[in-house]
């Protein structure tokens, strides 16, 4: 059967971010934060999938040609106009009667305009450099994503001349979005953007000319940093050498005010070599994602979601004695709703344990700022074996990777970059403690990154263990990641790209199996993404089996579920909340015992990359205790979420399932917050 678009299922999942500014029941500030993460999305969609696509369209045999791409860009357009039509029609007349205002030119008084006039000649005119453009002055480079303004001015110049065209490019050290001061805002909250500055003042710039049209602009361009490993000596050395090129890659799409002139967004498309579905023509600022820093200034936290303190985990020791704890038992951690600092305080006994001699950990998304990888360093200068293996390659953390993996070295850390062709997306730490003259093994695996900051943000699962086996695999795993050997088979863990797909597929097929012959047949998955074309088959072969299915897709699902006689028994849904979804379960029922089902927790989404390009893994629950709590709190609330939860029909469009019913998430909020 025919499977939905991918660029279609990521749109959709930006309509439902989109809604989410459009909820009453949110916090105002929050709902303006949905504005900013929607124009973020859409910046990495360009960036990354669309300038996939655009360069797949040169190539014959790909099966994308020039009108898909149009159709693709027809669709943003679309999302982007509801999205401007929400900022300037909902939620800019609330923010107002809340007291929050965003003034332009004509909208600021006479004491404003002052205080604006003032701050752009101090703070402002001084790192502006206008560029005439002429022969000896032409179109300047134009990095990613930044701010400019184009301008066509009368008159002749300084020589003469009567060129016509200047670009001003405005530096990214100044502040996008400015508060003036209590006393000129009249008892509101003021902002005024550097746009907003720049425009009022831009004949200054210009002295002796006429400004007779001018635009803000602003260009996306292909921001994949291509390396071939199997030519490169040294993949950080390469890697830091593209960093400094990414600014300046294939452009992709251009932003213009409405107003813009269409004989200056001409000239745009021919210098930036983009045509016409590539031009995005927006009612107000080119860059809604600068308004997060009007979300973060604003004083009132009852136009925010309420602060949470997340809770400690149940019966795990806070202050020393997590390996005696280990020993006896199996730990579950759910993130945000339980605190991350059991992870750091994991690592922490590890470092300054003396018993501990050795440490291994895969970095993926750390941050710049990390007190899991200061305790990493420190646990190299106590002498530790300390063996990191750094993904360089994890877009847009290239440069905090590599700045982590060369302290870690400088201190005499093992660094190691994983294998080449494979990115290691596996989240896993191992602690080796010597323990009455033997050695014994401690693993957390987790379905997120080691990043303290967006474990605030994102839902994940990690688990501690001291179990032999899954310890086993996890040391084993590091040593094929170090060494490249060939080892034998995983006992406890699947692991991408040896076998992750194969044992979900014969899993799933195992289920089908029961469904044929009339025994109990289930399956629960919860991902971000469902594109994989093997395992999506292998689902819908269940489905006609008569297996029962259930998907908790967060972001694109490819697959069209309530298709009659082929997906009917299939259905999908996603959770859009105050966190961002991303944990990995993986339910399996085929027969009527309680030993007929299996449970697995993992780095991976059902994505073609992860399972054939990625170092990946999932493990089992065994603890019956530890795996019905999974169900219970990962896969039960979202399957009844009345509130957050979208319903996806065949044709690939969502509906809500609910407004006043369950929400899943506020549900673990309110079960695991910390007593005040």
């Amino acid at each position: 059967m025919k499977l939905l678009s991918r660029e279609q299922a990521i749109l959709e999942f930006n309509r439902r971010v989109l809604a989410q500014a459009q909820r009453d029941d949110l916090p105002l500030l929050e709902r303006l934060r949905y504005i900013c993460i929607l124009s973020s999305n859409l910046d990495e969609f360009f960036e990354v999938r669309y300038a996939d696509l655009f360069e797949a369209s040169k190539t014959r045999g790909t099966g994308i040609g020039p009108q898909y791409l149009i159709d693709v860009a027809k669709e943003a357009h679309q999302l982007v106009h509801e999205q401007y039509r929400i900022f300037n029609e909902e939620l800019g007349p609330q923010l107002r009667v809340a007291g929050i205002v965003i003034l332009n030119h004509d909208e600021r008084n006479n004491p404003q305009r002052e205080w604006v006039a003032s701050f752009f000649q101090k703070q402002v005119q001084p790192l502006l450099v206008p560029i005439g453009l002429d022969p000896s002055h032409p179109f300047p480079q134009v990095a990613n994503k930044t701010l400019n303004f184009i301008v066509r001015l009368g008159g002749r110049d300084a020589f003469g001349r009567d060129n016509d065209i200047a670009i001003v490019r405005i530096p990214r050290v100044l502040p996008r979005v400015i508060r003036l001061p209590d006393e000129v805002s009249e008892g509101q909250q003021a902002f005024v953007l550097l746009s907003s500055v720049i425009r009022a003042h831009l004949h200054e710039l210009f002295p002796g000319r006429e400004i007779k049209a001018f635009s803000q602009f602003r260009l996306t361009r292909d921001s994949e940093i291509d390396v071939d490993e199997d030519d490169v000596t040294d993949l950080r050395v390469a890697l830091r050498s593209k960093m400094s090129t990414r600014q300046f890659g294939q452009a992709i799409r251009l932003e213009v005010v409405r107003s813009c002139p269409k004989d200056l967004s001409d000239f745009l498309l021919e210098q930036f070599d983009l045509s016409h579905h590539a031009l995005f023509h927006v009612n107000g600022p080119v860059n809604l994602v600068r308004l997060s820093q009007v979300v973060d200034q604003v004083e009132g936290d009852h136009l925010r979601f309420p602060a949470y303190l997340p809770g400690w985990p149940e019966g795990l020791p806070q202050h020393g004695g997590m390996f005696d704890h280990l020993r006896r038992t199996d730990v579950m951690l759910h993130h945000p709703f339980e605190s991350f600092d059991a992870v750091v305080q994991f690592l922490r006994e590890a470092v300054y344990d003396p018993n501990v001699l050795a440490i291994k950990q895969t970095i993926y998304r750390t941050g710049s700022e990390s007190v899991l990888m200061d305790l990493l360093l420190e646990a190299v200068r106590r002498g530790k074996e300390v063996l990191a293996v750094v993904e360089l390659k994890a877009r847009f953390d290239e440069e905090a990777n590599i700045n982590w993996a060369e302290r870690l070295e400088a201190l005499g850390a093992q660094v190691v970059y994983g294998i080449v062709g494979l990115k290691t997306h596996a989240k896993m730490m191992l602690v080796t403690r010597r323990e009455g003259g033997r050695l014994r093994r401690y693993a957390h695996l987790s379905t997120g990154n080691y990043n303290p900051r967006t474990s605030k943000l994102y839902t994940d699962v990690g688990y501690l263990t001291s179990h032999p086996d899954i310890t086993a695999d996890v040391d084993m795993l590091f040593t094929q990641l170090s060494s490249m050997a060939q080892l034998k088979a995983a006992r406890q863990l699947l692991l991408a790209p040896s076998n992750l797909q194969k044992a979900l597929i014969r899993q799933i097929g195992r289920v089908a199996q029961s469904a044929r012959e009339g025994q109990v047949a289930r399956i629960v998955v919860k991902v971000n993404a469902l594109t994989d074309e093997p395992l999506i088959h292998a689902l819908i072969e269940a489905g006609q089996a008569g297996a029962e299915i259930d998907l908790i897709v967060r972001g694109a699902c490819v697959l069209p579920p309530g298709v009659p006689g082929l997906t009917d028994r299939i259905r999908v849904r996603s959770v859009v909340g105050r966190m961002l979804e991303h944990t990995r379960v993986i339910y399996f029922r085929w027969g009527p015992h309680e030993h007929d089902e299996a449970l697995y927790l993992s780095s991976a989404d059902w994505m073609n990359r992860n399972m054939t390009r990625r170092i990946e893994l999932a493990w089992p629950v065994r603890d019956n205790a530890l795996r019905q709590r999974v169900i219970d709190e990962c896969l039960v609330p979202y399957l009844m979420d009345g509130r957050d939860a979208w319903v996806q029909n065949s044709e690939g469009f969502y509906s809500r399932a609910g407004s006043d019913g369950l929400s899943a998430q506020q549900a673990l909020m309110a079960r695991y917050r910390a007593p005040i």
